[in-house]
């Protein structure tokens, strides 16, 4: 993350909460980025020099103006005019950060072979919050690499249950054995 993407998401988060409109700004933020990450075209149409300002703009306000906060909207045009839309999805990341440390919401990254169904999740989730003391956002990632079990990562610390993290434990400590 720039530190562009820092100052402007910091700053986009204060404004939020002071309006106290940080939770559906952060909702609608990440809606956006999914829409620009599923669409790159748009993106960079929107950042375009050959068009002009203004139809960039009013191509924000078509698509966005009335479905998302002013704020949120004016944000937008306020990096388009910048040149700087690129960095929207480091905003978000900020933004995000700067939530989540006000609201007690660890990030966690839950890794398995095959996806894991809802109330698997839940109950990871339950789990986590438990032996963390705070409120978790989970999220799901497969890997077919992944013998079996799971791999969590939270807060710079990985939790390995997996076969190969076992398997490796294992190997550590026979080697710590035999020398």
């Amino acid at each position: 993350m720039t530190q562009a993407a820092r100052v402007y998401g910091g700053s986009l988060y204060d404004l939020a909460t002071e309006e106290k409109l940080d939770g559906q700004i952060m909702e609608q933020m990440n809606e956006i980025r999914q829409i620009f990450r599923e669409n790159p075209g748009y993106l960079k149409l929107l950042g375009e020099p050959a068009i002009p300002q203004e139809e960039r703009i009013k191509l924000l306000d078509e698509a966005f103006g009335g479905q998302v906060e002013p704020y949120l909207l004016n944000f937008l045009k306020l990096l388009c005019e910048k040149k700087t839309l690129r960095e929207f999805s480091g905003c978000c990341e900020e933004f995000t950060r700067r939530y989540n440390a006000d609201h007690g919401i660890v990030e966690a990254l839950v890794t398995s072979a095959v996806k894991l169904k809802d109330d698997q999740m839940e109950a990871l989730r339950i789990k986590l919050e438990k032996i963390s003391g705070k409120k978790i956002h989970l999220t799901q990632k497969t890997d077919p690499t992944v013998l079996a079990g799971l791999r969590v990562e939270m807060e710079g610390i990985q939790l390995d249950g997996t076969v190969q993290g076992r398997i490796s434990d294992i190997t550590k400590k026979l080697n710590e054995v035999v020398v």
